[in-house]
Parts: C-alpha cells; structure tokens; sequence
C-alpha cells in the first residue's frame, strides 16, 4: 500500500512526440506539473518535463516517455503523486484524504454515518457515506480528527433528522 495521492488519469496520447492528455482531478496543478515535478502512473515514476492547459484537461510531455507508441502505452493510467506538505496549505484549505473515516455530523448534531469517498463532481465533489447517502461538499462547515461538519437543507439526510429539529 502507498501513502500516495490520486491525482487523476492518463486520457489518450496527444501528438507525435509523446505528450499525454491528462484528466486531473487536483485542483494544485502548479505543484503537480511544475517541471522536475514526478509523477507515478501506477508505481513507474516519471518526471514532468513541461506541461500547459487544454480546455478542461493538461498536456504533459514527461521526460522518459519518447515518441507516441509510448504514449499510448500509458493510456488510462491513473496517476498519483506524493502527498504535499500541510504547511503549504492556505487557511481553510485540506486534503480531501482527510474525510475518509470521519463521521458526518449535521447543524443539529445528528451523526449520519461515516465517510467512505469522495466523488468528484463539476458542481461539487460529493461525500459518499458508508450508507450510501451522499453529502455536497459545498455543504461543508470543518472538520477535525474524528468528525465532518455540515450545514445541509431539511430533507437531504432523511435518516431521522428531521425528528431532530
């Protein structure tokens, strides 16, 4: 087991000379694709060598992959990299790692489960209980060691909260 981050998945190769079309779902892009920056596509390390957006994906050329045929080769890869320093974080900012686990617990101090993923979602990644139920992050208020604050609307968690108000 890797203490590893994942970072998203290799799309398709891009041109002649080995780029790759990324599909990340980090949003430290400047760290992950700075050059020299390694990135691990399942346990091979590489090395960003330049990297640049293209619509809602990234174009990455890495040093070791030469030539398209070696391109292809890594084709939905995921790709992972090692965990960033917490002190590099802005306030308010975390690693979403940080919810698996915890419990959720809403305004009125209901608990409704514990977190089991994350789902990434345009609008809003979504939390994903053991049950099941699934909480918007967008709902979230801060966490700590053991629990998952949330602020979410009458009716979203209908496990007996309602009795609670």
């Amino acid at each position: 087991m890797t203490d590893r981050l994942e970072l998203g998945y290799v799309s398709r190769a891009h041109g002649l000379k080995g780029e790759l079309s990324l599909k990340l779902s980090t949003d430290r892009t400047g760290e992950r694709l700075a050059p020299g920056a390694v990135l691990y596509l399942n346990d091979d390390a590489f090395t960003v060598k330049a990297s640049k957006p293209h619509g809602k994906k990234w174009l990455v050329h890495l040093h070791e992959v030469k030539g398209r045929e070696a391109a292809e080769a890594l084709q939905g890869r995921t790709i992972t990299g090692d965990p960033l320093d917490p002190d590099d974080l802005d306030e308010g900012e975390f690693f979403i790692h940080e919810m698996f686990g915890l419990t959720v617990v809403d305004q009125h101090g209901v608990e409704h489960g514990k977190v089991t993923s994350v789902i990434d979602n345009p609008a809003s990644d979504i939390l994903e209980l053991a049950s099941g139920r699934l909480v918007p992050l967008n709902f979230y208020v801060s966490h700590d060691d053991h629990v998952v604050n949330v602020d979410v609307p009458v009716g979203l968690l209908d496990d007996g909260a309602e009795e609670a108000r």
